[in-house]
Protein backbone atom coordinates (compact mmCIF):
# COMPACT_ATOMS: atom_id res chain seq x y z
CA UNK A 1 0.00 0.00 0.00
CA UNK A 2 1.47 3.43 -1.28
CA UNK A 3 1.77 5.77 1.62
CA UNK A 4 0.02 9.28 1.32
CA UNK A 5 2.45 12.00 0.53
CA UNK A 6 2.44 15.71 0.32
CA UNK A 7 3.21 17.36 -3.45
CA UNK A 8 4.01 20.77 -4.39
CA UNK A 9 4.55 21.10 -8.51
CA UNK A 10 4.97 23.94 -9.96
CA UNK A 11 3.52 24.63 -13.55
CA UNK A 12 0.78 22.06 -12.92
CA UNK A 13 -2.06 23.49 -15.38
CA UNK A 14 -0.92 21.78 -18.34
CA UNK A 15 1.21 19.20 -20.09
CA UNK A 16 4.06 17.12 -17.78
CA UNK A 17 2.54 19.15 -14.76
CA UNK A 18 -0.98 18.34 -14.96
CA UNK A 19 -0.17 14.78 -16.00
CA UNK A 20 2.05 14.10 -12.47
CA UNK A 21 -0.77 16.33 -11.00
CA UNK A 22 -3.28 13.27 -11.70
CA UNK A 23 -1.29 10.93 -11.09
CA UNK A 24 0.35 11.80 -8.00
CA UNK A 25 -3.91 12.13 -7.23
CA UNK A 26 -4.78 8.61 -8.19
CA UNK A 27 -2.09 7.52 -6.35
CA UNK A 28 -3.32 8.89 -3.39
CA UNK A 29 -1.55 11.34 -2.47
CA UNK A 30 -2.64 15.33 -1.93
CA UNK A 31 -1.21 18.16 -3.85
CA UNK A 32 -0.23 21.53 -4.11
CA UNK A 33 -1.18 22.69 -7.74
CA UNK A 34 0.92 26.07 -8.45
CA UNK A 35 0.81 28.09 -11.80
CA UNK A 36 0.20 31.77 -12.87
CA UNK A 37 -3.41 30.28 -13.46
CA UNK A 38 -4.41 27.58 -11.51
CA UNK A 39 -7.74 28.30 -13.19
CA UNK A 40 -7.53 25.49 -15.89
CA UNK A 41 -7.62 22.73 -12.84
CA UNK A 42 -10.69 23.37 -11.48
CA UNK A 43 -12.63 20.50 -13.06
CA UNK A 44 -9.57 18.46 -10.88
CA UNK A 45 -10.12 20.25 -7.77
CA UNK A 46 -13.56 19.76 -7.36
CA UNK A 47 -13.08 16.09 -8.36
CA UNK A 48 -10.25 15.78 -5.07
CA UNK A 49 -11.87 18.63 -2.85
CA UNK A 50 -9.78 17.68 0.12
CA UNK A 51 -6.51 16.41 -1.63
CA UNK A 52 -5.34 19.42 -4.23
CA UNK A 53 -4.70 22.86 -3.44
CA UNK A 54 -4.60 25.24 -5.88
CA UNK A 55 -2.32 28.03 -5.53
CA UNK A 56 -1.54 30.94 -7.94
CA UNK A 57 1.99 31.58 -8.42
CA UNK A 58 4.71 33.58 -10.84
CA UNK A 59 7.50 31.31 -9.78
CA UNK A 60 10.00 34.33 -11.19
CA UNK A 61 9.07 36.05 -7.97
CA UNK A 62 11.06 35.00 -5.07
CA UNK A 63 9.03 36.05 -2.38
CA UNK A 64 6.05 35.02 -4.10
CA UNK A 65 7.54 31.85 -4.19
CA UNK A 66 8.51 30.98 -0.46
CA UNK A 67 5.30 32.69 0.80
CA UNK A 68 3.59 29.70 -1.40
CA UNK A 69 5.81 26.89 -0.36
CA UNK A 70 5.14 27.82 3.28
CA UNK A 71 1.21 28.10 2.07
CA UNK A 72 1.36 24.57 0.48
CA UNK A 73 3.10 23.11 3.65
CA UNK A 74 0.57 24.59 5.89
CA UNK A 75 -2.64 23.34 3.91
CA UNK A 76 -1.32 19.40 2.99
CA UNK A 77 0.32 19.23 7.04
CA UNK A 78 3.56 18.75 5.15
CA UNK A 79 5.87 18.64 2.18
CA UNK A 80 7.12 15.30 0.67
CA UNK A 81 8.18 15.70 -2.79
CA UNK A 82 8.66 18.83 -5.02
CA UNK A 83 8.44 18.94 -8.27
CA UNK A 84 9.74 22.06 -10.05
CA UNK A 85 8.38 21.73 -13.70
CA UNK A 86 7.57 25.15 -14.33
CA UNK A 87 9.54 26.55 -17.65
CA UNK A 88 8.55 27.75 -21.26
CA UNK A 89 10.76 27.65 -24.46
CA UNK A 90 11.89 30.92 -26.20
CA UNK A 91 12.83 30.10 -29.66
CA UNK A 92 14.79 31.88 -31.93
CA UNK A 93 18.86 32.44 -33.28
CA UNK A 94 21.15 33.42 -29.98
CA UNK A 95 21.78 36.49 -31.92
CA UNK A 96 17.70 37.46 -32.57
CA UNK A 97 17.22 37.28 -28.54
CA UNK A 98 16.42 40.24 -27.03
CA UNK A 99 17.79 41.24 -23.32
CA UNK A 100 13.87 41.25 -22.13
CA UNK A 101 13.49 37.87 -23.45
CA UNK A 102 16.59 36.38 -22.46
CA UNK A 103 15.84 37.58 -18.90
CA UNK A 104 12.00 36.59 -18.94
CA UNK A 105 13.51 33.21 -20.06
CA UNK A 106 15.64 32.30 -17.59
CA UNK A 107 13.80 33.92 -14.61
CA UNK A 108 11.34 30.69 -14.98
CA UNK A 109 13.26 28.32 -16.40
CA UNK A 110 16.40 28.58 -13.94
CA UNK A 111 15.88 31.14 -11.12
CA UNK A 112 11.93 30.07 -10.68
CA UNK A 113 13.35 26.52 -9.81
CA UNK A 114 16.08 27.83 -7.67
CA UNK A 115 13.75 29.90 -5.21
CA UNK A 116 11.30 26.75 -5.44
CA UNK A 117 14.28 24.67 -4.03
CA UNK A 118 15.96 27.65 -1.50
CA UNK A 119 12.18 27.86 -0.23
CA UNK A 120 11.67 23.97 -0.13
CA UNK A 121 15.03 22.98 1.53
CA UNK A 122 14.46 24.08 4.99
CA UNK A 123 11.14 22.47 5.42
CA UNK A 124 12.48 19.22 4.15
CA UNK A 125 15.80 19.82 5.93
CA UNK A 126 14.11 19.80 9.65
CA UNK A 127 12.21 17.07 8.85
CA UNK A 128 15.16 15.28 8.02
CA UNK A 129 13.01 13.73 4.81
CA UNK A 130 11.51 14.40 1.05
CA UNK A 131 12.46 14.78 -2.84
CA UNK A 132 13.07 17.70 -5.20
CA UNK A 133 12.66 16.55 -8.80
CA UNK A 134 13.69 19.13 -10.89
CA UNK A 135 12.35 18.94 -14.66
CA UNK A 136 14.53 19.65 -16.94
CA UNK A 137 15.66 18.11 -20.72
CA UNK A 138 17.68 15.35 -22.35
CA UNK A 139 19.29 18.02 -24.58
CA UNK A 140 21.32 19.55 -21.84
CA UNK A 141 24.45 17.83 -22.40
CA UNK A 142 25.18 20.15 -25.24
CA UNK A 143 23.63 23.29 -27.15
CA UNK A 144 21.13 23.22 -30.57
CA UNK A 145 20.57 26.03 -33.01
CA UNK A 146 17.06 27.93 -32.03
CA UNK A 147 16.82 26.62 -28.83
CA UNK A 148 19.88 27.86 -27.25
CA UNK A 149 19.01 29.96 -24.49
CA UNK A 150 16.43 27.06 -23.64
CA UNK A 151 19.19 24.69 -23.08
CA UNK A 152 21.13 26.96 -21.41
CA UNK A 153 18.33 27.71 -18.85
CA UNK A 154 18.22 23.65 -18.30
CA UNK A 155 21.72 23.09 -18.41
CA UNK A 156 21.87 25.66 -15.34
CA UNK A 157 19.49 23.89 -13.39
CA UNK A 158 21.24 20.56 -13.81
CA UNK A 159 24.46 21.88 -12.77
CA UNK A 160 22.53 23.79 -9.43
CA UNK A 161 20.86 20.80 -8.92
CA UNK A 162 23.57 18.10 -8.83
CA UNK A 163 25.31 20.55 -6.26
CA UNK A 164 22.10 20.84 -4.48
CA UNK A 165 22.47 17.12 -3.93
CA UNK A 166 25.46 16.77 -2.58
CA UNK A 167 24.49 19.54 -0.36
CA UNK A 168 21.35 18.06 1.18
CA UNK A 169 22.04 14.14 1.04
CA UNK A 170 23.32 14.07 4.46
CA UNK A 171 20.01 15.49 5.88
CA UNK A 172 18.03 12.98 4.49
CA UNK A 173 17.01 14.76 1.29
CA UNK A 174 17.22 13.51 -1.84
CA UNK A 175 17.50 15.67 -5.21
CA UNK A 176 16.78 14.15 -8.55
CA UNK A 177 17.55 15.60 -12.30
CA UNK A 178 14.65 14.58 -14.27
CA UNK A 179 15.89 14.67 -18.12
CA UNK A 180 12.69 14.70 -20.08
CA UNK A 181 12.12 13.28 -23.63
CA UNK A 182 9.76 14.72 -26.02
CA UNK A 183 6.56 14.66 -25.37
CA UNK A 184 3.23 16.84 -26.70
CA UNK A 185 3.29 19.57 -24.04
CA UNK A 186 2.22 22.60 -25.56
CA UNK A 187 5.68 23.52 -25.46
CA UNK A 188 6.50 24.69 -28.54
CA UNK A 189 3.21 26.19 -29.13
CA UNK A 190 1.05 27.96 -25.94
CA UNK A 191 4.25 27.68 -24.27
CA UNK A 192 7.04 29.48 -27.06
CA UNK A 193 8.16 32.91 -26.65
CA UNK A 194 9.73 33.57 -30.75
CA UNK A 195 12.05 35.86 -31.56
CA UNK A 196 11.85 38.10 -34.55
CA UNK A 197 13.29 35.78 -37.31
CA UNK A 198 16.52 37.22 -38.90
CA UNK A 199 16.46 36.20 -43.14
CA UNK A 200 20.05 35.82 -42.88
CA UNK A 201 18.76 32.40 -40.91
CA UNK A 202 16.07 31.35 -43.14
CA UNK A 203 17.80 28.42 -44.32
CA UNK A 204 19.12 26.83 -41.12
CA UNK A 205 15.81 27.54 -39.62
CA UNK A 206 14.30 25.04 -43.17
CA UNK A 207 17.19 22.87 -42.10
CA UNK A 208 15.67 22.54 -38.47
CA UNK A 209 12.29 22.37 -39.28
CA UNK A 210 12.81 19.33 -41.67
CA UNK A 211 15.07 17.75 -39.10
CA UNK A 212 12.44 17.57 -36.35
CA UNK A 213 9.13 17.04 -38.63
CA UNK A 214 5.77 17.42 -37.15
CA UNK A 215 5.38 14.55 -34.62
CA UNK A 216 4.71 16.18 -31.25
CA UNK A 217 5.74 12.68 -29.15
CA UNK A 218 4.10 10.84 -26.85
CA UNK A 219 1.26 11.80 -24.14
CA UNK A 220 2.58 13.19 -21.03
CA UNK A 221 0.89 11.28 -19.05
CA UNK A 222 2.95 8.42 -20.44
CA UNK A 223 5.60 9.63 -18.67
CA UNK A 224 4.07 9.93 -15.19
CA UNK A 225 4.68 6.28 -14.31
CA UNK A 226 8.42 7.20 -14.13
CA UNK A 227 7.96 10.28 -11.81
CA UNK A 228 5.29 8.01 -9.56
CA UNK A 229 8.26 5.28 -9.76
CA UNK A 230 11.47 7.65 -9.41
CA UNK A 231 9.67 9.40 -6.31
CA UNK A 232 9.10 5.79 -4.35
CA UNK A 233 12.57 4.87 -4.55
CA UNK A 234 14.79 4.80 -1.47
CA UNK A 235 17.91 6.00 -2.84
CA UNK A 236 17.25 7.65 -6.40
CA UNK A 237 19.13 8.28 -9.19
CA UNK A 238 20.66 11.87 -9.03
CA UNK A 239 19.87 12.12 -12.93
CA UNK A 240 17.07 10.32 -14.77
CA UNK A 241 16.74 10.26 -18.57
CA UNK A 242 12.73 9.54 -19.16
CA UNK A 243 11.48 8.37 -22.03
CA UNK A 244 12.96 5.26 -24.36
CA UNK A 245 14.14 7.46 -27.35
CA UNK A 246 15.52 10.13 -25.56
CA UNK A 247 17.47 7.25 -23.47
CA UNK A 248 19.00 6.08 -26.84
CA UNK A 249 19.65 9.56 -28.38
CA UNK A 250 21.57 11.04 -24.71
CA UNK A 251 23.57 7.39 -25.31
CA UNK A 252 24.48 8.83 -28.94
CA UNK A 253 25.46 12.16 -28.08
CA UNK A 254 27.63 10.95 -25.45
CA UNK A 255 29.22 8.58 -27.91
CA UNK A 256 29.66 11.34 -30.50
CA UNK A 257 31.28 13.94 -27.71
CA UNK A 258 33.70 11.20 -26.39
CA UNK A 259 34.64 10.65 -29.86
CA UNK A 260 34.88 14.73 -30.19
CA UNK A 261 37.52 14.75 -27.10
CA UNK A 262 39.77 11.52 -28.77
CA UNK A 263 40.31 13.41 -31.71
CA UNK A 264 41.56 16.63 -30.12
CA UNK A 265 43.53 15.11 -27.87
CA UNK A 266 46.49 15.70 -28.58
CA UNK A 267 45.82 19.50 -28.27
CA UNK A 268 44.39 19.34 -24.92
CA UNK A 269 47.40 17.86 -23.69
CA UNK A 270 50.16 20.29 -24.69
CA UNK A 271 48.64 21.75 -21.56
CA UNK A 272 49.62 20.53 -18.33
CA UNK A 273 46.73 21.69 -15.91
Amino acid sequence: MTTAQAWFITGATRGLGRAFTEAALAAGHRVAAAARDPEPLADLAAEHPDDLVLLPLDVSDRAAVFRAVDDAKAALGGLDVVVNNAGGMLYGMVEEATEEQIRAHLDVNFFGAVWVSQAAVPHLRAQGSGRILQVTSMGTGGGMASVGFYGAGKSALDSVAEALAMEVERFGVKVTVVQMGGYDTGLFTRGTTATDPDPAYASLRAELEEMWGDEAGPDPSSAAPVIMRLAELPDPPRRLIVGSRSYDQVQQMDRARAELYREWEELSRLAPG
